[in-house]
Parts: structure tokens; sequence; C-alpha cells
């Protein structure tokens, strides 16, 4: 191989756990559909919550996909976190001989961690006394045991990784893991993120920051990206994992290929703990990385998956910068935005992972999945926001999806079809 080539980096293998489906499949007709997975909170007790709605996944047996007994011994996100591996794994067709345990690593990220299990040992130590802690709640709690489990269970000996950067972790996950493939110091790597944030204190504590939505009694249409009278983010949980592969490796073993990861920028808006600059200027400077570590300009770029939470700020913020980057592009509808969390919710963490996932889907099946709940378009934005119905569309090559979290943290990923 020339030495100044970069190695290319392709996904064959998906895996997502989310309350709009269990399986990527599944979960990508919701997306077309334009269904909602947000129902009224039964995980936690609703009565003294200012907001009691949330992306719940409904039915959930970690048994299924787990042995009974490392199962208890898992937070609720780890448990989300090894049952998508495990869809992932089988999906990309995987085995044991498929690649050198030394050549396979893990890039496996979340937002909160063990968030649950805190919640509920400090519960346990008020109630009983300190020596009734489990003795597996560190184990359980730290954010690095989704990616270490995965590991374990399916012999990765390579790199090893996990990102906290909040609601961008998932795709900075994702990014490291390409980078790691393309600087050759791994052949495959699962890479995603999880996240089981349902909890009392959880809850609390982003309703006394009013930043989730109090739409209570309508739960489907409460999460509204873009929409001027959007009021906050809807809580969700879930999983997604990607297997990410070089290109020549998948071919050799006769993998499918979803598509190809083509760049990947970040950038920390260093404006405020959580609130963004009004301009987008940090997401724009992820973009533009994004896009230099590509190769391509943004006239390239057919769809973006945005980030879009659905609060007041953070909408305005992200359509100011696609707006600012992409011009008349975005005007014309050249580039076609959707904010998914409109149907998903917010994953925290996890979000960028299972927004990754759309993006190469969209390419696959070219087709656009809706922003819901657009009603009121944002009166000071002029973006094609594929507004309540999906889209079907043909020759598009390029998708970006953006990522931005809680500490100023931004992440832009740029998918091709091969």
């Amino acid at each position: 191989m020339n030495t100044n080539e970069k190695r290319r980096v392709v996904v064959t293998g998906l895996g997502a756990i989310t309350a709009s489906g269990k399986e990527v499949e599944t979960f990508w007709q919701s997306m077309l559909a334009g269904k909602s997975g947000i129902s009224p909170l039964s995980l936690i007790d609703s009565a003294q919550q200012t907001c009691k709605i949330a992306g719940e996944i409904k039915d959930f047996n970690p048994e299924v996909y787990l042995d009974k007994k490392a199962a208890r011994r898992m937070d609720r996100y780890t448990q989300f976190a090894m049952s998508a591996a495990k869809n992932a794994y089988e999906d990309a067709g995987l085995s044991p001989d498929s690649v050198s345990p030394e050549r396979f690593g893990i890039a496996v990220g979340t937002g909160a961690g063990g968030f649950g299990t805190i919640e509920q040992q400090v519960y346990e130590m008020q109630r009983k006394g300190n020596n009734k802690c489990s003795p597996f709640s560190v184990p359980m709690m730290l954010c690095n045991m989704g990616t270490g489990t995965i590991a374990i269970e399916y012999n990765a000996q390579g790199p090893s990784i996990t990102v906290v950067t909040a609601c961008a972790t998932g795709s900075d996950s994702v990014g490291n893991a390409f980078r790691i493939i393309r600087d050759d110091e791994a052949d495959i790597m699962m890479a995603g993120a999880s996240e089981a944030s349902i909890t009392s204190l959880s809850f609390a504590g982003f309703s006394a920051a009013r930043a989730l939505s109090t739409r209570n009694d309508s739960p489907s249409s409460a999460s509204r990206p873009f929409d001027k009278d959007r009021d906050g983010f809807v809580m969700s949980e879930g999983a997604a994992i990607l297997v990410l592969e070089e290109l020549n490796h998948a071919r050799a073993r006769g993998a499918k290929i979803y598509g190809e990861i083509l760049g990947y920028g970040r950038s920390t808006d260093a404006n405020d703990l959580v609130k963004p600059p009004e301009d987008g200027a940090g997401l724009i400077i992820a973009m533009k990385s994004a896009l230099r570590d590509a190769g391509l300009t943004p006239k390239d770029i057919h769809y973006i998956n945005a980030h879009a939470t659905s609060t007041p700020f953070g909408d305005l913020a992200e359509a100011n910068a696609i707006q600012s980057l992409f011009g008349k592009q975005a005007q014309n509808g050249e580039v076609l935005v959707s904010g998914t969390k409109s149907m998903t919710g917010h994953l925290l963490g996890a979000s960028g992972a299972i927004e990754c996932i759309i993006a190469l889907l969209a390419l696959r099946d070219q087709h656009i999945p809706p922003t819901i709940n657009l009603q009121t378009p944002e009166p000071s934005v002029d973006i094609d926001f594929v507004p309540n119905q999906s889209r079907k569309v043909s020759g598009f090559q390029y998708s970006m999806t953006n990522s931005a979290g809680f500490g100023g943290h931004n992440a832009s990923l740029i998918f091709g079809t091969l």
C-alpha cells in the first residue's frame, strides 16, 4: 500500500435498541413513517416531575441478548450497549476468525454512564447503611464498562476507548474509531454509544434547568425541532453500535457494505457550558473540518441529519450555522435537513450514533426521514427541513450528521455511497 494513501473505512454492521424499535430495520421504517417513539413515563414515578413523557424502550428483556447472571451485574446502559453490539456483530457477519483479536477494537461511549446504578446505590446506603452497597456498584456505574464488556464478549484486544462528550459522544466515538482504522491501528472497530438516563434525578435536574418539554398532554408532538413553539427536548434511552471496517478487509471476507465514512470534524464552542453561540460558530468549525477531512465542499452534501434537540437556543444556533455554511444551497432545497429527534426524542450521548445509522440508511434507500411536528417554522430560518413526511430522492451521494453537547462539544461526520 502506498503510505501516502489513506486507508478507507466502511460500515458493515448496524445495531440499535431504541424506543422506536429494537432492531435496525424496524427502527428505520418507523423513521420513514414519521412515527414517534415518545410516550408517558412509566420507568419512574412522574407525580413530582414537571416533564412526564419520555422515549422509553418498552418490554426490554436483557436476557434475550445476554446471560441472565451477567445481565444482573450490568447497569441498564451497559445492557443496551451489549444488546446493540450483538445485533451489529451478527449483522456484519462477524465470527471469531473474521479478524485477529489484536486488530479488533471497541469505541463505545456514554454521556452519563451508570446513572441509574448511582441513584439506586445512594438510596440503598441511606436506607440500609454503607455495608449494603453492592460489590458490583463501581463496575456497573463506570462510563467505560460498555466498551470493556463488549471487548470481553468478542475478544477484541485492539484499541479500546470510551468517549464522554455529552450529547456529541456517539458521533465522537464513531469518528475516533474511523481514525483508528484509517491510521492502521485496527481493521475492525465496534463504535457507538449507549444511554439509560431516565431516572428521577436526571429528570429533576434537566427540568430544573428548564431543558425538557412539558407538552405532557401530547407526547408524540412534544419534540418539535425548528418549530417556533418548541419548548425543550424529550429524554430518551437506548444504544446504537456500528461495525467499522477497513475497505479491503471487508471486501476480502465478502461483507455487505452500508456506506463509507469519509470525514470527521470536531470543535469546541468555548462559549458557555450549556448554551451555544447564536451564530453556531463552533458547529461551523466542525462541519468545515469534516468537509476538509473528506475532501469535499458544501455543494457535495445532499442531506444533513441535524442535532436539532427541540430546544429554543440550540435549534436556532444550528440552523444559523447551516445557513451560513451552505447558503443558497440550503435555501433552494439542494441540501435537505431533517431533525429526527422529533421522532426518537433525545438519547443524549447515544443520539449521535443512532443518527449515524439514519444518515447511512438515507443514502442506501435514497429516502430522507422527516422532521415531524413542524407546523410553524422558525421565521428567521429558510431551510427545507423535510416537514412531516419522508421524501424519496435520487442521486444523493453524501450525507452529514451533526452533534453538539453540553460543555460546547461539536462533532460532524460525513458518509458516502460506495
